[in-house]
């Protein structure tokens, strides 16, 4: 019940619709049983009409036979036979519009209430997930993470507000329908009811299993999702590596396992609706045999026309009853997508703002790595990492894979923790400044090309507020993409489509040199931003990089070492360690130098 009451907790302010839920609930109760009673009276009408009534008004109002009969008797007595007649229809169709226009509403009402609690839990869930640091999305699943913000939330919104609707409605109806037996006949009540007790009993062996299945099912579903993703993200690899079959086959078996999962869960459901009303009609077959035994003797303490509305009452008695049974057998597949939903937002991200964080408009003097050490669970990426990058200078990171490049430039910007030592920005501890200010001095190009699924002019200008299009057009030049994007379909309003599919490497890769190139930072973080270009590309892009990192400061990771010649120091970094640093020219002067090494391989490999 807890995980439930968590989830309720997003339908606030729950009041707004509870109050009027409530008020059209009772009265649609009310109008509805009153529906069934009036069967006493009109039965009475047609067919008793030599003795429909009786005289006198009975002493309670809750003898509600007697009082049937009286004001039938009064009707009577006053319009006549067919008069009397007219005015119980009348009441009838009344109060049957009165129960569904208060139904209707109601159902509006509850309608609201999902939905509003769906747009809350959705929001909480995806917000939560994007202040999450970067790191965890390293270790998850993606499919996972859109199933539960996709299919999870979906099955929770409608489980807890259907459960909402049942726990207030059905027992009232519940109530109110008992109420009326009592009413109608004492006796015949007391022995009519044992069939609730006795239904709740067998549908909770039936439905015991139910939270266990459905736990697994969402996480079956979720690996499925994720299969989807994959197949779709690496068609490519796929289609080359003659995959296809292997890939379809992952995801029919998981396929298939999701689908037994559903069944056995479908079966145990579906089952308890049966076995209640079966249960219901049993019962009321009993009832029969017994209370019209007694009627048609004589011996009863009902006449005909009330026995009728008894059981008329007692058939729909089993509804609310299956409604509940049904719902308890429902509400675990909710509670099951409910935890995976909780789960998620109950993540905290582990890189936060420290409470009294630093905000800061400008750089000043540079930024020095002390003693900064990294790992990534039982393996060491980082140790002891010591250098500076003044203002204005370009200090680019090089060595062999594996050598901790990426992993240190993503030290800076925060998406990742220092377990050891410290980053200063002008002599300030970025763990003391705000993650929202500190990204802010800082453009990135990544090695790989990170494009949405909108126009070039969207993708350039993403994250920036009141950028015109002629900041943009003087961004594209820089990156020299400004004459390719004018050969697209609609120029700078051109849907590049998913992850920019419709551009080249090359092309995508310009774009996001424009995106970093419009917002104009203090320091540039590249990270093998020309790896995607062709030579001819790359030439053209190096040279308005290089004219863009003028009084810049530019920390580069750069794989064709013939690009960072001009650096002003020169980080080589081998198994998370720095061996060397320096200019070009002072690197290349030791013999055995790692630097001299690398650049030798490659221009072999040019020539």
């Amino acid at each position: 019940m807890k995980t439930y009451f968590r989830l309720l907790a997003f339908a606030k302010p729950i009041e707004k619709y509870a109050i009027p839920y409530i008020l059209c609930t009772i009265i649609t109760v009310f109008f509805g049983t009153l529906n069934l009673t009036l069967l006493i009276p009109l039965m009475s009408t047609l067919f008793q009409r030599e003795d429909a009534g009786i005289s006198s008004r009975p002493d309670s109002w809750f003898d509600l036979t007697d009082t049937f009969k009286y004001f039938t008797y009064e009707m009577q007595t006053k319009f006549g036979e067919y008069g009397a007649l007219q005015r119980v229809l009348l009441v009838v169709v009344i109060s049957v519009f009165i129960s569904n226009l208060f139904r209707y509403l109601s159902q509006r009402v509850m309608e609201n209430l999902r939905i509003h609690t769906l747009l809350n839990l959705r929001k909480a869930v995806f917000d939560n997930v994007m202040n999450l640091h970067v790191g965890f999305f390293s270790s998850q699943r993606k499919g996972d993470i859109i199933s539960k913000i996709a299919s999870d939330v979906q099955v929770v919104q409608y489980s807890v507000t259907a459960t909402l609707q049942v726990v207030f409605k059905e027992p009232l109806t519940l109530l109110f329908y008992l109420v009326t037996l009592f009413a109608i006949s004492v006796k015949l009540t007391l022995f009519s009811i044992l069939v609730v007790p006795v239904s709740a009993f067998v549908i909770s062996l039936i439905v015991r299993r139910l939270k266990q299945q459905a736990v697994l099912g969402q996480q079956v579903y979720g690996r499925m999702i994720s299969y989807l993703d994959e197949a779709l993200s690496g068609i490519k690899v796929i289609k080359a590596f003659n995959a296809t079959e292997y890939i379809k086959n992952r995801f029919h078996n998981e396929n298939v396992y999701y689908s037994k999962i559903g069944r056995r869960m479908a079966r145990r459901q579906q089952m308890a609706s049966p076995v209640s009303e079966l249960l219901g009609i049993l019962m009321v077959a009993m009832i029969v045999l017994y209370a019209g035994k007694l009627v048609l003797a004589g011996e009863g303490e009902l006449d005909a026309a009330s026995f009728v509305g008894y059981i008329a009452i007692f058939s729909q008695l089993m509804r609310p009853a299956k409604a509940i049974t049904d719902s308890f057998s429902n509400i675990h597949s909710g509670l099951a997508a409910g935890e995976r939903v909780l789960e998620l937002i109950d993540e905290k991200p582990e890189i936060t703002d420290a409470p009294h964080a630093k905000e800061i408009d400008g750089f000043n003097k540079g930024i020095k790595l002390v003693n900064v050490s990294f790992s990534y669970s039982d393996r060491q990426v980082l140790t002891d990492i010591n250098f500076e990058v003044p203002k204005g200078q370009t200090v680019a990171l090089v060595g062999p894979s594996g050598g901790g490049k990426s992993t240190l430039m993503d030290l800076i910007p925060r998406f990742i923790e220092v377990e050891k030592g410290e980053i200063l920005i002008d002599d300030t501890n970025i763990k003391e400044i705000s993650t929202y200010s500190l990204r802010n001095q800082m453009g990135m190009v990544s090695q790989e090309s990170i494009l949405f699924n909108d126009t070039i002019f969207n993708n350039i200008a993403f994250g920036a507020e009141g950028i015109s299009e002629a900041d943009v057009i003087n961004a594209a030049k820089i990156a020299n993409a400004h004459h390719f994007i004018l050969e697209t379909a609609h120029g700078y309003q051109t849907n590049i489509g998913d992850r920019g599919i419709k551009l080249s490497g090359g092309q995508r890769q310009r774009i996001c040199i424009a995106r970093a190139v419009l917002r104009n930072p203090p320091i540039l973080l590249l990270d093998e931003a020309t790896s995607a270009l062709d030579t001819e590309s790359e030439k053209l892009v190096q040279e308005s990089l290089n004219s863009l990192m003028k009084n810049r400061t530019t920390l580069v990771i750069a794989h064709r070492l013939s690009t960072i010649r001009s650096a002003d120091n020169i980080i080589v970094l081998e198994s998370g360690r720095v061996v060397e640093q320096g200019n070009h020219e002072q690197l290349m002067q030791k013999e055995t130098g790692l630097y001299k090494k690398l650049v030798n391989m490659q221009q072999f490999e040019t020539d």
